[in-house]
């Protein structure tokens, strides 16, 4: 069902040996020391993985979205940061694609495909979470375009994205209020006001942004309309669940790897320790909820592939892969013992990468609500 064509399985194939051969031997040292991984980004530049939602007329690839997502996961694999790199870049790509005017087409995605210009989204605030309608950047309408003013925060690659999606009110006094929501295209102007301290994702900036009276041509503003963006960045959205699903598919696969493997290897009371039932029963429950994730996130892009909604299963895919993620990374710390607990092994970092996935794009707690409401609302048509 979720089988890939030769092209992209080779796609896929080409990422994982990147992340075996470049990225593994490397990681740990460039995540303590918290280093942009410039090097290992300028070859996933090489690779195409910038432009894997571009379109080929554009310089992309243009893969299905479930191709995308098993990209994601290799790259998650090996670090969950270089996932992070390229996620909201690649949405960004994404809406542009699906929204974006001809004019907007052509001026960014040849450079975005190839990761000359590197994308980022700005849509979290200072207090106000995962409430997208509640947001307060305000952008004032001007003789020629748009005057931004506001904050936000937890903004990925700030310092190296050139190109800011911004979600922002252009009616402020819309009721209700998404309907005064747009998406505005911003190129400089706006500035970084602090790195914000993580206890993992490193290496990758996640930044406070200050909007103080940037200006903004009327062209930056995505599509043709005012007032679409909340329901553009809902559908763009279900790419970033997605994603976000995949790096913790990523992250989890990494430490079940390490864990079998470990398993195998240390020895108790004269056996392999995968010979307790304890331990055998955690690799067991392990591999299980990987397998299960992995057909959610499958699923969710396969829909999204052939153009049906897909906000339920995205938002399903992403809540119980990321609890997953969390789970085995723990199983796996509990199951390397108190090697587990020492830097000198993956398995910490592991356990510092997969709450990112829980709390990001949505937190869990935000996205059970949804999947709630959406289910009665299917039930309803």
């Amino acid at each position: 069902m979720f089988e890939l064509d030769e092209d992209e399985a080779a796609i896929v194939g080409v990422v994982a040996e990147f992340v075996d051969e470049r990225v593994r031997p490397v990681v740990r040292e460039l995540e303590h020391a918290n280093t942009y991984p410039g090097e290992l980004i300028e070859e996933m530049k090489r690779l195409g993985v910038y432009g894997l939602l571009v379109p080929e007329a554009a310089g992309g690839s243009e893969v299905s979205v479930a191709c995308f997502a098993m990209v994601t996961e290799q790259l998650a694999r090996g670090w969950m940061s270089l996932a992070g790199a390229m996620g909201g870049h690649s949405v960004v790509c994404f809406l542009i694609r699906e929204f974006g005017t001809e004019e907007q087409q052509a001026a960014y995605l040849p450079r975005l495909a190839t990761g000359e210009l590197r994308a980022t989204m700005a849509l979290t605030e200072p207090g106000g979470g995962s409430d997208l309608q509640a947001i307060r950047t305000v952008a004032r309408p001007t003789a020629d375009g748009y005057l931004v003013d506001g904050v936000k925060t937890w903004i990925s690659n700030a310092r190296r994205a050139g190109l800011v999606a911004l979600l922002c009110k252009t009616d402020p006094a819309a009721d209700p209020p998404h309907k005064g929501v747009s998406i505005l295209l911003v190129e400089g102007g706006h500035t970084v006001s602090k790195d914000l301290p993580k206890l993992g994702y490193k290496g990758v900036e996640s930044c406070e942004v200050v909007f103080d009276g940037v200006r903004v041509p009327r062209t930056a503003l995505l599509g043709d309309r005012e007032g679409a963006g909340f329901a553009q960045m809902m559908r763009g959205l279900e790419v970033g669940r997605i994603q976000v699903a995949a790096r913790a598919l990523g992250v989890g696969q990494a430490a079940f790897d390490d864990a079998f493997k470990y398993a195998q290897q240390r020895e108790t009371f004269g056996v392999p320790i995968w010979q307790h039932q304890s331990i055998g029963n955690y690799l067991a429950d392990m591999a299980t909820s990987l397998r299960a994730a992995r057909l959610l996130t499958l699923d969710a892009a396969v829909r999204l592939d052939r153009g049906e909604r897909a906000d339920l299963e995205a938002g399903m895919a992403k809540l119980f892969a990321s609890e997953t993620a969390m789970k085995v990374a723990l199983d796996a710390l509990r199951i390397h013992g108190g090697y587990g607990y020492s830097t000198e092994f993956d398995v910490e970092r592991y356990f510092r990468d997969a709450p990112l996935m829980i709390v990001g794009e949505g937190t869990n707690e935000i996205q059970r609500n949804m999947i709630a409401r959406q289910l009665i609302a299917r039930e309803r048509h």
